[in-house]
């Protein structure tokens, strides 16, 4: 008889108990308010903004309402403005090219390569096309970083780096989200650290930080900032920057705290299920997995992999067979949006383009969740069932499927 997963994909651990005394000196003492703090205090969210800053090694941090409120901010902040060009991933989730819808920018989307990451030929092809770059590491997956920022870099191009799924991951020893000119993070829950929703900025440049600061709506507290610009900085330009208030809050702040010192920790952990997912995916006929350069260290909560070129129908029966065993697989090939899975093309507010690379390599990405509360046994378990279903389907048919 068949094997079946019987864990839950969705399932997040418990907060620690660091996390969740620190919430709860927030409700008792009920300052929420990250600017309702008292004589002598210092809030919740400006203290989770000096340690993060310190953490990735940036001047300036700003703790947010959301990533993709992280996104649209970044754009404004840099002075995108109604009708730009921002060029973007081809290959990423809705929140990244709906960030510059937001701002009335225009999306150009940059091709995919099979390793999942921006098609760094594609984009020095396009680079010349706008002022700024809206980098998704999707899913994940960094490319290669020191090009990205010279062919960037060679054509004025300010890049702005979305790092939800990158929190903790580097670039021969940088931290994603500091090569660029901003970086952005998400705390929702499915992220690297868990407050439902929430996000952080970080920047160096001291008017970009004053610009966010003030555009997350701080009525010109500046001073309740630990990582923010001297105050001369706020006085350029706090009469053209508009309040767009997305703060984050002190409850938020306090969770976060914790869990950002137990990031490292976190990692490795992700990393070992990651890689015992990945062995025992390895060699499975008509199965590619992406490649990892050694200059990458990554973040595996989530896989992916590929059945390029197969057939819409084969690769739906592999995920419906899976589920049949209890393994939640989502795909990016489908032709209607499903959860988050949805591609360059479904976003009708951009226009339309023709990329047959990208259309490829989106019809044979398969994408899988990877919570830390699986066990390495259930990793295990739940490589043998997709081996063997992907499997299954492949030799039922004798080659490729077409």
């Amino acid at each position: 008889m068949n094997e079946k997963f019987s864990g839950s994909f969705t399932q997040q651990e418990p907060l620690s108990d660091a996390a969740i005394a620190a919430a709860l000196e927030v409700m008792q003492h009920g300052r929420l308010h990250r600017y309702n703090v008292v004589e002598g205090e210092l809030g919740q969210a400006a203290l989770l903004e000096q340690e993060f800053a310190a953490q990735v090694g940036a001047k300036y941090c700003l703790s947010v309402a959301s990533g993709g409120y992280a996104l649209a901010t970044s754009l404004r902040a840099v002075g995108v403005e109604h009708g730009d060009l921002v060029l973007t991933n081809a290959f990423t989730l809705a929140p990244v090219p709906g960030a510059i819808a937001s701002v009335g920018a225009v999306p150009v989307f940059v091709d995919v390569t099979e390793n999942l990451v921006i098609d760094l030929d594609d984009l020095a092809s396009k680079v010349g096309q706008a002022k700024v770059l809206m980098l998704s590491h999707m899913r994940g997956h960094l490319c290669d970083m020191d090009r990205l920022m010279q062919i960037c870099n060679d054509a004025g191009v300010t890049v702005i780096e979305d790092c939800a799924h990158t929190m903790g991951a580097t670039w021969n020893g940088v931290a994603s989200g500091r090569h660029g000119e901003i970086g952005c993070y998400s705390c929702q829950t499915y992220k690297h650290v868990n407050s439902g929703e929430g996000g952080l900025l970080v920047t160096d440049d001291e008017e970009v930080a004053a610009r966010a600061i003030m555009l997350s709506g701080s009525y010109m507290l500046f001073e309740r900032h630990l990582a923010a610009p001297d105050r001369t900085v706020f006085d350029r330009i706090k009469y053209d920057t508009p309040n767009i208030s997305g703060r984050m809050d002190n409850l938020r702040a306090a969770i976060l705290r914790p869990q950002l010192r137990d990031l490292d920790a976190q990692v490795a952990r992700w990393n070992e299920r990651y890689r015992c997912i990945e062995d025992g995916l390895r060699e499975t006929p008509g199965l590619q997995l992406t490649e990892r350069p050694a200059a990458e260290t990554y973040v595996g909560s989530s896989i992916q992999f590929l059945l390029l070129d197969w057939a819409s129908e084969k690769v739906q029966e592999v995920i419906r067979r899976c589920a049949d065993r209890g393994v939640e697989l989502k795909w990016f090939g489908a032709p209607e949006p499903a959860a988050f899975t949805s591609r360059y093309d479904n976003w009708r507010y951009a226009p339309v383009h023709s990329l047959p690379q990208s259309d490829r390599i989106l019809a044979g990405i398969v994408d899988m969740r990877v919570p830390l509360t699986f066990s390495l046994d259930d990793c295990a378990q739940i490589a043998r069932i997709i081996r063997a279903e992907v499997g299954a389907v492949f030799q039922r048919d004798g080659s490729l499927p077409s």
